[in-house]
């Protein structure tokens, strides 16, 4: 079962998984188990034992029917928790669309909800339309570089000597 999981250390049983994830994890207020990876940084996936992802290698150990074709959701959406009873397995259009999304842009504008999907818009309109101008801009200056590097076949002609062939 655990040669399943991608990156996991060969030398580890369902037993030492267990207790490895259990040493390096804290329980918290909120009923997570937030696991200490090889990473610094906490809210973020974590990777243990090998180079596998914490939660991956959690629901291999605790939960057991790991199949690689699906991935591991957090029902608690904090990423960096391996409480096996936070942990599912659903197919990634699924995870996709249960992931929680913010409802302002990277830039801070408010995002539409797109009526045919009910989710957010992927880009907010004024970062959109922002984009659009500074594109029309960059094509212009193009276009104009064109113009002034064109030289009329007729004004070649004129420039160029003409030999007699005498």
């Amino acid at each position: 079962m655990l040669s399943r999981v991608s990156g996991l250390s060969r030398h580890f049983t369902e037993d030492s998984l267990r207790r490895y994830l259990l040493e390096r994890a804290v329980r918290e207020a909120g009923g997570c188990l937030i696991i200490r990876g090889y990473g610094t940084r906490r809210g973020v996936y974590q990777k243990v034992a090998g180079r596998a992802w914490a939660h991956i290698a959690a629901y291999a150990a605790f939960v057991g029917g790991y199949d690689p074709d699906l991935d591991v959701d957090h029902i608690c959406d904090v990423r960096d928790c391996v409480e096996p009873t936070h942990l599912r397995q659903v197919s990634r259009a699924e995870s996709c669309r249960t992931r929680a999304q913010r409802s302002t842009c990277r830039n801070g504008h408010d995002r539409e909800v797109d009526e045919s999907t009910g989710r957010y818009r992927r880009t907010c309109r004024a970062c959109n339309r922002d984009s659009q101008r500074r594109w029309r801009e960059r094509q212009a200056a193009e276009v104009a570089m064109a113009r002034a590097a064109y030289v009329p076949s007729q004004e070649r002609a004129a420039a160029s000597p003409v030999s007699d062939g005498a």
